[in-house]
């Protein structure tokens, strides 16, 4: 087994060399792929020893966990801002259009940031690729952060009547599904992120909202 992801709080110096290890790993995974990199390549395009790396994540499995974790908690800080921003409480959202309307300035903002994503991207290759490496993501708390958030939302929006929705987080997977997971497979990689997701995103609401709007 891998060593954990540091939990406890590093000195400046520490941070650095954990940006810079990460950075390293990050860009060698996903050029080279994991099995072809190796530790010394990581800690030379690092500028550290590859005692060091070794000390904060063990070996490369634990490596690529943190890889992978790291670039799922920027995502997640991403979609928490766009929450705040687009679905809070306290958000001029009063009756079904407006709601609509929310979710689509929601859904766009993800997908654009989403196609344009370096850790978006990193993720789902790294995970994709090294699924059978890293058993712990299915228990891992970024594994249903970003459903856990938008089932909130939708929870809320249930409550007012504006949504009809036993399920939050069954809706919050249907409205993925209709929206940045559309995007994802329409987009080719490389390019940037079209005109056409606003498109996506705007018709796949409109989806969410004629089977989850309230009637």
């Amino acid at each position: 087994m891998g060593a954990a992801v540091p939990s406890r709080p590093l000195r400046q110096g520490q941070a650095e060399k954990r940006s810079a290890i990460m950075a390293a790993a990050r860009e060698l995974f996903v050029r080279d792929g994991v099995d072809r990199t190796s530790m010394d390549a990581v800690a030379a395009r690092a500028g550290v020893s590859k005692r060091t790396v070794y000390d904060y994540y063990g070996d490369k499995r634990g490596l690529l966990l943190g890889v992978v974790v790291d670039a799922g908690e920027s995502l997640v800080a991403s979609l928490r801002t766009a929450l705040d921003t687009h679905l809070s409480d306290e958000a001029d959202i009063a009756d079904t259009a407006t709601l609509e309307r929310a979710l689509t300035e929601f859904a766009v903002e993800i997908g654009s940031s989403m196609l344009g994503s370096s850790d978006y991207a990193t993720t789902v290759k790294l995970i994709s690729e090294n699924r059978t490496l890293l058993p712990e993501l299915e228990q891992h708390p970024l594994s249903s952060a970003p459903e856990e958030a938008l089932a909130e939302r939708i929870a809320h929006f249930a409550e007012t009547g504006l949504l009809d929705a036993d399920d939050p987080r069954l809706a919050s997977d249907h409205f993925n599904a209709l929206t940045t997971l559309l995007a994802w497979n329409n987009w080719i990689p490389g390019e940037p992120a079209r005109a056409e997701v606003r498109d996506v995103m705007t018709s796949g609401v409109h989806a969410f909202m004629r089977a989850y709007g309230a009637r």
